[in-house]
């Protein structure tokens, strides 16, 4: 297989999974994969198809994507052709004749078309050696993303029952997946479920106050790179597109208020590099395959955070370093509420009132948001909690703390004076002593707290009414309007009269120094500014994106190796035996010449680069157990301490706690943590749902238990199996 995999494909070893989901499908049996956008879903399917007899059948409601795929499998020596609504009668006889007369190995297919008898009588001609289902969770109605079409799935795997299935998404829920499954009636088949983790992404979350100037920040360190800025509404893309082209950058508008031919012109302009940025909704790039955008910006923060997730995952496929900056405001919550309060299911309205929370609560948080973000999707991923993940604005920015005791202690006065039935601006309103209509008509001016909070601006006054959240001191309430109230530690603090040291919210923008980690090849910049430029009118010519004919990847592997032979040059990442014929010559004549000019001489080019290249966030993070938190954690376990008392003595929540338990017991600590489990009944229910849906992730088991159990507590149940194992 790996020589498949290196003459048509490019690469030396496969990615984690790969392998796996190809000798099951290889065996003959069905295959669910559920892999993060850019984690390598397509040759799950794409390199089996070589290795069966027959055709493979790929359904896909993504026409743009279909013929990016199918050019670029054309390119790399493989036969491969779509049918869809976008060809003609006549192109479509045509590779029907090709398809009946086994000269196509892999036929892509829009789901419409299945509902035709012609076409199924079509198929019924095929030699037929596998069905891939991409994009599978349209077929449930669970999903986010439904599509009534995909429901003529059921019969073509009923024409098919004999070939092999493999459903392949990037996003479902466990509910979701189990509904995938049974809809497609997936028999003998395996789960593979990869992380979530794209350790090439750096995540951030900037203040929106001078949004435009940041933009412009940010995109002044992006030139001629591919960026895709998503906006709330049509007007703003055409807004801010607008003005991008006043300030000199090349930018166009995407959104679903333009008519078909301009949306294809203007998505056409960017994967072939003739515009840099694209501003649009968040309808823009489902159908591409673009694999070196280098930035995604969101000018208004999503309403739910699987949509944030798909979106900021469409940055650095490629695996290269890439960045995703959100700008945040409070006040857009009123963009997202004014559609919200349309809704008619009180339920429905009630659930993405919580989903819109939880975006609030990302971008208000001061903790790892890579480490924040896996959680929310039932991944425990673990840090240095040191040095943080290195890859987003809480763990790069160097923190300054001030004494918040005096503040603090107003704060929660504040929330107890006006009995916790007000939210988080009017408690602060109140402590800013503000005449608001609604404070004086309750007679809030006259409390003795009014006023009393001078040295801090109301946005510092957020930050830390966040941090007091985040850290167990305040609550708050669920719902529409949710109130604050004084959560444990926040009780203690006061009858302990405790002190209280936070971390100020720091403003600017991350120097670009600090801004990703580096790419792991010093490569020359200059020469990959020669090789892009290739790239492009060898695209041009073959009328196809760029990065079908090689990746920036390759490309930057080039300018750090100066490959001067085949037998050198065919070692580089992404170069196969077809692409070595039908470009090397001309790559190489590049950088030869260049060489020769500036006096560089070629470097040894290891045998497997792809394993040295990237270390994917597939694996587990390295556990380290040193530093003085985890043994005084330790010593406190050894003192039967019950968990509240640990994580007050630490500063630091409960769930940081049970992450100490975690990494010292990976790290063959022993702990004797019988004394913390929960009540029996509730103990033995977790036990049991660990035992239905593994103990891989935590959300299948906070779903299985209808959410009656926190993640926290399942957390612990978890590290005491573990410990006592």
């Amino acid at each position: 297989m790996k020589q498949l995999l290196k003459t048509h494909f490019g690469h030396d070893e496969f990615r984690p999974l790969q392998e796996e989901i190809i000798t099951q499908i290889l065996d003959k049996k069905d295959a669910f994969v559920l892999m993060p956008t850019g984690g390598g879903k397509s040759l799950c399917y794409q390199l089996p198809a070589l290795k069966l007899e027959g055709v493979t059948l790929v359904i896909s409601p993504l026409i743009s994507l279909m013929k990016d795929q199918v050019d670029a499998l054309k390119m790399s020596g493989v036969s491969a052709e779509f049918i869809n609504s976008s060809l003609s009668y006549q192109e479509i006889e045509a590779i029907m004749k090709q398809a009946q007369a086994g000269k196509i190995k892999l036929l892509y297919l829009a789901p419409e078309r299945l509902a035709l008898g012609s076409f199924q009588s079509f198929l019924q001609t095929l030699d037929v050696s596998l069905l891939a289902i991409d994009e599978a969770h349209c077929i449930s109605e669970w999903g986010h993303d439904f599509r009534p079409d995909y429901r003529n799935l059921k019969a073509l795997r009923k024409q098919f029952s004999h070939v092999p299935t493999v459903a392949l998404t990037a996003t479902a829920t466990p509910k979701v997946q189990d509904d995938i499954i049974e809809q497609l009636s997936l028999s003998k088949h395996q789960k593979y479920i990869s992380s979530f983790n794209r350790d090439n992404l750096t995540f951030r979350v900037l203040r929106k106050k001078g949004a435009f100037d940041k933009l412009l920040d940010l995109l002044s360190k992006y030139k001629g790179e591919s960026v895709i800025i998503y906006c709330f509404s049509r007007r703003e893309t055409e807004d801010i597109a607008t003005s991008l082209s006043d300030e000199g950058y090349q930018a166009l508008p995407y959104h679903a208020g333009l008519n078909d031919q301009t949306r294809k012109r203007h998505q056409d302009l960017f994967i072939k590099d003739e515009v840099p940025i694209i501003v649009a909704t968040i309808a823009f790039g489902m159908g591409i395959d673009k694999p070196d955008v280098r930035l995604v910006v969101h000018y208004t923060f999503p309403k739910n955070l699987e949509g944030y997730y798909q979106e900021v995952g469409r940055a650095g496929r490629d695996g290269l370093p890439s960045e995703c900056v959100l700008l945040y405001s409070f006040g857009d919550k009123m963009k997202h509420q004014f559609f919200l309060n349309d809704m008619q299911d009180l339920q429905e309205k009630a659930n993405a009132e919580r989903k819109l929370q939880q975006v609030i609560d990302f971008c208000e948080q001061k903790t790892c948001r890579r480490q924040s973000l896996l959680k929310y999707f039932g991944e425990d991923f673990s840090i240095d909690l040191e040095k943080g993940c290195q890859a987003c604005d809480a763990c790069l920015i160097t923190k300054k703390s001030f004494d918040a005791t005096i503040v603090t202690q107003k704060i929660l006065s504040g929330v107890l004076r006006t009995d916790s039935r007000f939210g988080k601006n009017y408690v602060i309103d109140v402590l800013k002593g503000s005449r608001g209509e609604q404070l004086v008509r309750n007679g809030h001016d006259r409390l003795s707290v009014y006023g009393i909070v001078k040295d801090y601006t109301k946005d510092e006054l957020r930050d830390i009414v966040n941090s007091l959240l985040q850290l167990g001191f305040l609550k708050s309430s669920e719902g529409q309007y949710p109130t604050l109230s004084l959560d444990s530690q926040g009780v203690l603090f006061l009858k302990n009269k405790d002190t209280l040291k936070l971390d100020k919210t720091p403003e600017h923008l991350l120097d670009q120094s600090e801004r990703s980690r580096k790419a792991s090849l010093e490569y020359d910049v200059e020469l990959f500014s020669w090789l892009r430029e290739l790239r492009k009118q060898l695209a041009d010519q073959a009328e196809v994106p760029p990065f079908v004919i090689f990746s920036d990847v390759s490309l930057q592997a080039m300018a750090y190796y100066l490959p001067h032979t085949k037998e050198d040059f065919i070692k580089i990442e992404g170069v196969g035996d077809k692409k070595l014929e039908a470009f090397g010559q001309d790559f190489m004549s590049v950088i030869i010449d260049y060489a020769g000019k500036k006096g560089l001489k070629p470097k040894e080019i290891p045998s497997s680069r792809r394993g040295q290249k990237r270390k994917t966030g597939q694996a587990k993070r390295k556990i380290r157990n040193g530093g003085a938190r985890y043994q005084k954690t330790k010593e406190l376990v050894k003192q039967k301490t019950p968990l509240e008392k640990i994580a007050k003595a630490q500063g630091v929540k409960e769930g940081t706690i049970i992450e100490h338990f975690d990494k010292l017991i990976t790290a063959q600590e022993k702990l004797d943590l019988s004394y913390l489990k929960p009540f029996p009944e509730r103990y033995k229910a977790i036990v049991a749902a660990f035992g239905e849906c593994g103990d891989e992730f935590l959300k299948p088991v906070f779903d299985f238990l209808q959410e009656k159990y926190s993640y926290d507590e399942i957390r612990l149940v978890r590290v005491i199996m573990k410990a006592e194992n």
